[in-house]
């Protein structure tokens, strides 16, 4: 039986998971020094995520509710969609970096608490299908990739526009025990 295991690739807009099997034999992955990727930094960000749901051009929208969310005291079963500008201060005309792209729910029945999957869109780096190369980052797995780490760069080998069919290349790169 061959070896299984699966990384989960959290693009914070989109949860991907890939299973990673040897059904022909074929090797699929090979170990890389650490060393060539240099050594590790701790980066600190500081930005303003502005939610903004009034207003004739909200940024994010309720998609979807239960059908006792509007009697809740904590919204429970709202969930909301969002495009949110990030900028490097806390008013909206300071200049802006980015995009918090993603969903936010309220999943608390007792207290005002959301389960939010997001990705930060800098300038750079986001998967945007139209760019040659896309960089998502890795930030968690099982088996034999627990606690896996690193990045992902998905390249589009074909796609069909009449379709929408398409077949995505990604090249995985994780850290793991």
């Amino acid at each position: 039986m061959a070896a299984k295991a699966s990384l989960l690739l959290l693009l914070l807009s989109l949860s991907l998971a890939i299973s990673l099997a040897k059904p022909d034999g074929r090797r699929f992955s090979r170990t890389l020094r650490p060393q060539k990727l240099g050594k590790e930094k701790l980066s600190h960000f500081r930005i303003y995520f502005h939610d903004i749901v009034s207003g004739r051009n909200p940024t994010a929208v309720r998609v979807a509710q239960a059908a006792t969310t509007n009697v809740s005291r904590t919204a429970f079963g709202m969930v909301t969609m969002m495009d949110n500008p990030l900028t490097v201060g806390p008013r909206l005309s300071s200049k802006l970096v980015g995009r918090a792209q993603g969903i936010y729910a309220s999943a608390s029945q007792t207290e005002l608490s959301f389960l939010m999957v997001l990705n930060f869109a800098f300038t750079e780096g986001r998967n945007n299908v139209f760019s040659g190369v896309r960089e998502m980052p890795v930030v968690g797995g099982s088996g034999l990739f627990r606690f896996a780490r690193g990045y992902a760069r998905a390249t589009t080998h074909e796609v069909n526009f009449n379709t929408g069919d398409a077949v995505v290349k990604y090249n995985v790169y994780v850290f793991h025990y």
